[in-house]
């Protein structure tokens, strides 16, 4: 980057003013985009502005809109809702109502606006923007403003950012609050699982999201529902047989309870509603089942944010500030978004558009249309949703393959769930799954058995590796192991883990030249909370590590509200990979995040040391500093600890947190669970078409590069590709990619803690079409 163009990022704002307003139904994150919105508009020169109470505040003025400092949005990233308040607005719709609103803005010198709320708040927001000359000069005649004020604010510049639990905005593959609308769903249901399984109990959940079945769909592939409900796909005039024939089959296999999700929109195929009362009373009148039925409500918008929302809260609220300031009065209104990991500007009118087609398409009773609309990611969801829920397995194993699945490395959440649903994959194929016990060595002792359907039941919301997990790699084992790959004549082998699981398919790889037996196809499903595995932009396990470290961060920073000037080291594991380090101190609000991808001097830390004592002047009294365990061997936690200590005397207090094992525990978060499950399901898929291929004279025989493959997520797609090939990616000693897509997140923390940093606007989003972006979108 250029210093032309960084000087043009941190003058970028000089002179105009932006203000910030959340509207409609709230959503956890919220809180984080205000604080972006804020911080990034301060440091490129802009005065910034709040306005509470949403588009009310707007038309009501006065003490609603406040200019914003620095440290009025801090400690607001882990609070749920949005702090500025948000309303529903009768005024702002009627044509007075927004010329008040203009009168208001333009009083201020206001020329730029980020809205974030639904898609309501959204049209509204298109409207206002595109009646703001008429606006003006109404106001100009009524002698309201003057011609000069006119003149000033000629035009005005609309970003929006979405923000509702219910995920139903086309153009996004997540809206703020969606994942943390999840976490709470996800809290209950395991909660209500226990107490069910102790009574053979049915349950009936009903969760939110109007006419959109995404939270219902997501939940149950999250938990392994019997059934879901959802608008987009009303159930055959006989689904009253169905489910029933299907809760009972699911008693009969020895299973204690029955889940039953409901999208509180759920409607038969002729339009009738299916409320959670009638499927209860259907359940208790034929099946005779004790039922419960549970409506979740107002809980799935509560609690703190997870997270992914403060991430993405934080992402799209720079993304928000940089289309504002580089808008023109020829660009159109924007909303920033989400697609893969990459943030976008599409046209506003354009999402808006096709969210009402969808509402059109389901009002029509065009459900294929509807469920296209959504897009591709929706479809996946429901696509692996019905393989796992609506058929049942084969009883017999004529023309079957043998798959054995284990896991490599250290243990991670969510990989229960990946063995879960490659099982029952690979059942539903017909073919015979076989388990292996602890990795690649049990896979040598002969530690392996058969696994029918209900041996993996439950296991979607479990921690840990049921199945035992070990870092041994196989070289030193071809012999047992190829005796034990002929034994049991495996076929294929599905391999979930780390870095292990990586090399580990590199040796085999290597050992087909000696062993015959070795030709046989692999795919390694990354999981480890690292995230450190190359070919995936995320790891089955991360997330969940991500949540653990947050939740105590948080924690430790509300110890320090009380106790004054106090400055905290908290160390994060990752090995030398400094993803959870950064990810963690851009949700929680670290100061700084040291990690070993960006090498750091004793300079560097001086220059922390004297920000934090800056820092102590002023309202926010406590600072926090996230430490990977392996960047620097000289500087550790105890040394940057003691530095801190000293220098700090008299000014602050120092503390140090390790965070340790607690790190990979835990039940597996939403995300780490609907991955892991798609994962799973497209890894058998991918295994019985190369088992399939590779079949000669009567025996399988797999010799090319393509036949061990590494499934990952690049971007938005998922993705195999050969362990061969991703050599050249791979730092081994450090045992990590050589390129990581989070780096580019790096500045972003550090601007919004304050520091005077190079904000490189080279890789900005552009404006891209959603109608374009629609067809050619990837797969995941």
């Amino acid at each position: 980057m250029t210093h032309e163009e960084h000087h043009a990022a941190k003058t970028l704002g000089i002179g105009k003013a932006i203000a910030v307003l959340t509207s409609g139904g709230d959503a956890q994150g919220m809180n984080a985009a205000v604080r972006a919105v804020v911080r990034v508009g301060i440091y490129t020169g802009a005065r910034v502005f709040f306005v509470h109470e949403g588009y009310q505040g707007l038309v009501d003025g006065g003490d609603n809109i406040r200019e914003a400092t620095w440290e009025s949005v801090s400690m607001m990233l882990q609070l749920g809702g949005t702090v500025i308040g948000s309303a529903r607005c009768k005024d702002f719709r009627e044509r007075e109502g927004r010329l008040r609103a203009a009168h208001n803005l333009v009083k201020h010198g206001i020329t730029n606006l980020c809205v974030i709320g639904g898609d309501g708040s959204l049209t509204g927001a298109d409207t206002f923007r595109s009646e703001w000359s008429d606006l003006l000069s109404d106001l100009q005649k009524s002698g309201k403003i003057t011609a000069e004020e006119a003149t000033k604010s000629s035009y005005l510049n609309i970003v929006g950012l979405v923000g509702s639990i219910d995920n139903d905005f086309c153009g996004t593959d997540m809206t703020i609050g969606t994942d943390s609308a999840l976490h709470r769903i996800i809290e209950i249901v395991d909660a209500i699982t226990t107490t069910a399984q102790s009574h053979q109990r049915t349950f009936v959940l009903e969760v939110m999201g109007r006419h959109c079945g995404y939270l219902a769909l997501v939940t149950s592939l999250s938990c392994g529902a019997d059934w879901v409900f959802i608008p987009e796909c009303p159930p055959d005039d006989d689904w009253e047989e169905h489910l029933c024939r299907r809760l009972s089959e699911t008693r009969n296999r020895g299973s204690r309870l029955n889940i039953i999700i409901v999208a509180e929109g759920a409607i038969d195929k002729h339009g009738k509603s299916i409320s959670s009362e009638d499927i209860k009373n259907l359940v208790v009148k034929r099946l005779g089942y004790d039922t419960r039925v549970t409506v979740l409500g107002h809980v799935q918008r509560g609690g703190t944010p997870s997270a992914f929302d403060r991430i993405l809260g934080s992402r799209m609220g720079v993304e928000a500030v940089m289309a504002l300031l580089e808008g023109t009065p020829d660009t159109p209104a924007c909303v920033v978004s989400l697609s893969g990991n990459q943030a976008v500007r599409l046209p506003l009118m354009e999402c808006v558009q096709v969210t009402k087609d969808v509402t059109r398409a389901m009002h029509e009773r065009k459900f294929d249309e509807a469920m296209k609309l959504r897009g591709r990611s929706f479809m996946n969801n429901w696509e692996v949703y019905k393989l796992l829920a609506h058929v049942r397995p084969p009883v017999s194993k004529s023309g079957s393959y043998t798959v054995a699945v284990m896991n490599v490395g250290a243990p991670a959440a969510g990989m229960n769930a990946a063995v879960r649903s490659t099982v029952r994959i690979g059942l539903i194929q017909g073919n015979r799954v076989l388990v292996v016990h602890d990795g690649f060595e049990g896979l040598a002792k002969g530690q392996i058995e058969e696994a029918g359907w209900s041996y993996v039941g439950g296991w979607t919301g479990q921690g840990g590796s049921k199945l035992g997990t070990k870092r041994t790699l196989p070289k030193k084992s071809f012999e047992q192991i190829s005796a034990n790959i002929t034994k049991f004549n495996i076929q294929g082998l599905v391999i979930i883990g780390g870095f292990e699981a990586y090399t580990g398919g590199l040796e085999l790889m290597e050992g087909r030249k000696q062993y015959d037996e070795l030709c046989i196809p692999f795919v390694v499903i990354p999981a480890t909370v690292s995230n450190n595995v190359p070919g995936s932009d995320f790891s089955v396990g991360a997330d969940t590590a991500l949540n653990t470290i947050c939740m105590t961060c948080d924690r430790i920073k509300q110890s320090a509200a009380g106790t004054k000037r106090r400055v905290f080291i908290i160390e994060t594991m990752g090995g030398y990979c400094g993803y959870l380090a950064t990810m963690a101190g851009l949700a929680a609000g670290a100061d700084a995040a040291y990690i070993f991808e960006e090498p750091f001097t004793i300079r560097d830390l001086q220059v922390n040391v004297e920000h934090l004592v800056q820092k102590m002047k002023t309202t926010v009294k406590r600072g926090m500093v996230l430490r990977n365990e392996k960047c620097n061997e000289n500087y550790t936690t105890d040394f940057i600890f003691n530095l801190y200590s000293e220098e700090g005397k008299g000014i602050f207090d120092s503390r140090k947190n390790v965070l340790g094992h607690m790190q990979q525990g835990g039940s597996p978060t939403p995300f780490d669970r609907n991955f892991a499950t798609k994962m799973g399901a497209k890894a058998m898929n991918w295994m019985s078409g190369k088992i399939k291929e590779s079949y000669r004279n009567g025996r399988i025989f797999a010799n090319t590069p393509d036949s061990g493959c590494v499934l990952g997520m690049r971007k938005r797609a998922l993705v195999f590709q050969p362990v061969t090939e991703l050599k050249e990616q791979t730092d081994f000693e450090h045992r990590i990619p050589k390129e990581q897509w989070w780096l580019k997140l790096r500045p972003i923390l550090k601007i919004l803690a304050k520091y005077e940093i190079d904000l490189d606007t080279s890789e900005h989003a552009h404006l891209e079409h959603i109608t374009r972006k629609r067809s050619g979108e990837a797969n995941v």
